[in-house]
């Protein structure tokens, strides 16, 4: 199984325990794995036939103006299962890092695993 993946892409939402967190947009930096399987899509030259990049980012965005979190768990949850929804993605790894939530420490954050990763031999694994 092939995976594409995108690195830091940042997106501003409403997200915090705090009372004062609720009023401010704070910075979130994503990074996402997802598998598909890309040979359709590169004999055929294709976009159609695979994960548009662009797309899953604007969605993505859409998600953090439009939704608001206390817990990153929460966050990161919702929108693996939107993305999960809105596309043929059968696995994805997203790691959600907010940085400055504690000081001195670069970012904090979690990393989910969602669905069912193919192997090579077409067989699946959680």
């Amino acid at each position: 199984m092939d995976r594409i993946f995108i690195e830091a892409l940042e997106v501003d939402t409403i997200i915090g325990v705090y009372e004062w967190e609720r009023t401010i947009h704070q910075s979130l930096r994503l990074d996402l794995t997802l598998a598909t399987d890309i040979r359709s899509a590169a004999a055929t030259d294709d976009l159609r036939l695979t994960l548009d990049y662009a797309a899953i980012c604007q969605r993505i965005q859409q998600f953090a103006d439009t939704h608001q979190f206390a817990l990153v768990e929460t966050f990161a949850e919702r929108l693996a299962a939107c993305l999960r929804n809105d596309f043929p993605i059968s696995w994805l790894r997203l790691t959600v890092h907010k940085p400055g939530a504690i000081p001195n420490a670069r970012s904090v954050g979690l990393e989910i695993t969602r669905g069912t990763l193919p192997d090579e031999t077409g067989a699946t694994t959680q």
